[in-house]
């Protein structure tokens, strides 16, 4: 017998004998992977049926300690955590609130999510209700439209990105991936959880009442008329909106009309664009340049 902590007991050649609790939460055991507690999480890498499943429930997956640790900062109500047998010592002091917790070894895991749970652990949760866009606008000074961006790992990426340059809103054509599926929420490293966003439609027409909420719709192109991005105004860049496409379509020609300016970040060695991800980086932290310097809040 190997002891770990005050919370659990290995036991070597037998398999785990489990921590009694995670937080006011009893651990249960799961060695079945069709055990139907956990269906939440079975066949995670069928993306049609996530895509069919997951909006009308109302559930998402986040995939990380760290990641399920910030869902439930911003408030997610947790429907239930599966976890690597040998990691439930390090939710000891998680509170899940009534969420079952459920523990299973590394080969059950996989077996029942249909890939490696390198991470170790696992959490369901309930979506909590969209906002609209004039909400996500109402306080903002700097947001992000994204057109068509339906690749999640883009998604998760821009997500992390708007957040550590301290863009306050999000706003996604209808056609864009959803910001929650479990990949976009690994990718951001749970940062979707900490920025407002809404889906702005009818698209693109939606985008006049950007506009008429004071915002400067910037068209991020790389058509030869577009403005490089560091000669903007101060005026233009006072309360701007950045527009992003989809990666390599770029943005549709309704969306491009329906803009204020058209700008471009200037490359060299006849490169024409960057990864809608890193692109979008770059223009923000050039349209927060002046800001006046923030911390880590």
């Amino acid at each position: 017998m190997v002891r770990r902590g005050p919370f659990s007991t290995v036991c070597v050649n037998k398999g785990p004998f489990l921590a009694p609790k995670v937080g006011r939460v009893l651990v249960h055991q799961i060695t079945d992977p069709d055990d139907d507690r956990i269906a939440d999480y079975r066949a995670l890498t069928d993306v049609e049926l996530r895509t069919r499943w997951e909006p009308p429930h109302g559930l998402f997956i986040a995939e990380g300690e760290l990641v399920l640790r910030r869902a439930l900062r911003a408030g997610y109500p947790a429907r239930s955590f599966l976890v690597d047998a040998k990691r439930v010592d390090q939710l000891a002091d998680l509170d899940t609130g009534d969420a079952p917790v459920y523990a299973a070894t590394p080969d059950v895991l996989e077996r029942a999510t249909g890939f490696h749970v390198h991470r170790g652990v696992l959490a369901s949760f309930r979506r909590k209700p969209l906002p609209d866009a004039a909400g996500v606008l109402a306080d903002a000074r700097r947001a992000v439209i994204l057109e068509d961006v339906n690749n999640h790992t883009n998604l998760g990426a821009i997500f992390r990105a708007v957040a550590a340059l301290g863009v306050d809103a999000v706003l996604l054509s209808p056609s864009c991936a959803d910001p929650l599926y479990r990949r976009s929420v690994r990718v951001s490293m749970g940062e979707v959880f900490a920025v407002p966003y809404a889906r702005l439609e009818p698209w693109p027409e939606a985008l006049a009442g950007v506009r008429a909420a004071g915002f400067t719709v910037l068209a991020m192109t790389p058509a030869p008329d577009a403005v490089p991005i560091q000669r903007l105004t101060v005026a233009q860049r006072a309360r701007s909106a950045l527009l992003l496409g989809a990666e390599g379509a770029g943005l549709t020609r309704a969306a491009l009309d329906a803009s204020d300016a058209r700008v471009v970040i200037p490359m060299r060695r006849g490169v024409d664009s960057l990864n809608v991800a890193a692109a979008t980086a770059v223009a923000c932290w050039e349209l927060g340049r002046d800001d006046p310097p923030f911390g880590d809040g």
